[in-house]
């Protein structure tokens, strides 16, 4: 027989654990979940995370308090709220895993790379929030475009790069780029600034840039059919090695053979470690470019074209 002393300690340890357990469980309800809001840097180069603690638990509710977040000032210099006073949120609605966020026009005047980031920011804080996967931008009700058109849906995975870095390894620089005048005859020099993934080498970003044409607000023209594909960008011994695919060959520009070989071998010598430049069409370099010009040359700076 289990004596009263004995019964009633055991009670006593039972509920002991039980309001132990309680309060437990009201401390974690008090504190919350934390999710990392992202915030654009003053150089504008990078988001980089700062913890925030709600204890909201609501989708939509959630959705709400960090929009808010991400539109807050703050009194840090070091970093500034990707949702700016520049553009305005006119709303946003939720269907099922997808998060639709509607700007005003003013959104598209962001410069290119601060786009970029803000979207980044964006994205990479709201899909934490269980039951939101992706994400897609709208500026008075039509989707967002970039050059490449339509921009769609977005999720966090867009914003990670190959080696599994998150957005912060992306950096600006500013290439100097030679791109062809009006009449196809001269090149012209531009410094444009270009967000970039660090992995990927900067003599393959020169030849993306060359290849994409002029940026807006660029008065230049393209040098290069732009449906050229590149199959490989190395550098050895200050010799960048640029092997491109046939569409090379097919120059749909009234530009003379000199501006379009220049044009890239000018680009990728302002690069600290090329000093000439060797082109190749599918791995053969035994290829003559517009009939004139053998692809077997070790091409160098050339300043003679330049306006």
């Amino acid at each position: 027989m289990i004596s009263k002393g004995k019964s009633s300690l055991a009670f006593l340890i039972v509920l002991t654990a039980f309001i132990a357990c309680a309060c437990s469980m009201q401390g974690e309800s008090a504190q919350g979940e934390t999710y990392k809001v992202y915030y654009v840097n003053r150089d504008e180069t990078a988001v980089f995370s700062v913890d925030y603690a709600t204890t909201a638990r609501d989708k939509e509710e959630l959705v709400a308090e960090l929009l808010e977040q991400l539109g807050t000032s703050s009194e840090k210099l070091e970093y500034k709220a990707p949702l700016s006073d520049s553009f305005q949120l006119l709303g946003y609605s939720i269907a099922e895993d997808q998060l639709v966020i509607s700007f005003d026009e003013n959104y598209k005047k962001l410069p290119v790379t601060t786009e970029v980031l803000v979207r980044a920011a964006v994205v990479r804080t709201l899909t934490q929030i269980e039951g939101i996967q992706y994400i897609s931008f709208q500026v008075q009700s039509e989707p967002l475009t970039d050059a490449s058109g339509v921009i769609g849906l977005m999720s966090a995975d867009m914003f990670i790069d190959n080696a599994g870095n998150e957005i912060n390894t992306y950096e600006k620089v500013n290439l100097t780029l030679y791109l062809a005048n009006e009449r196809g005859d001269g090149l012209k020099q531009v410094t444009r600034p270009v967000i970039y993934s660090s992995n990927i080498s900067m003599e393959r970003l020169v030849v993306e840039q060359v290849i994409a044409g002029p940026a807006e607000g660029e008065k230049v023209f393209p040098s290069i059919n732009p449906g050229t594909k590149i199959i490989s960008v190395n550098v050895k011994d200050g010799i960048c090695y640029v092997d491109l695919d046939n569409s090379f060959l097919t120059q749909i520009y009234n530009v003379t053979s000199d501006v379009a070989i220049y044009s890239l071998t000018n680009s990728l010598v302002e690069l600290a470690n090329v000093n000439k430049v060797q082109i190749s069409i599918g791995g053969s370099t035994n290829v003559n470019y517009k009939e004139n010009v053998s692809l077997s040359t070790v091409f160098e700076r050339n300043l003679e074209l330049v306006e």
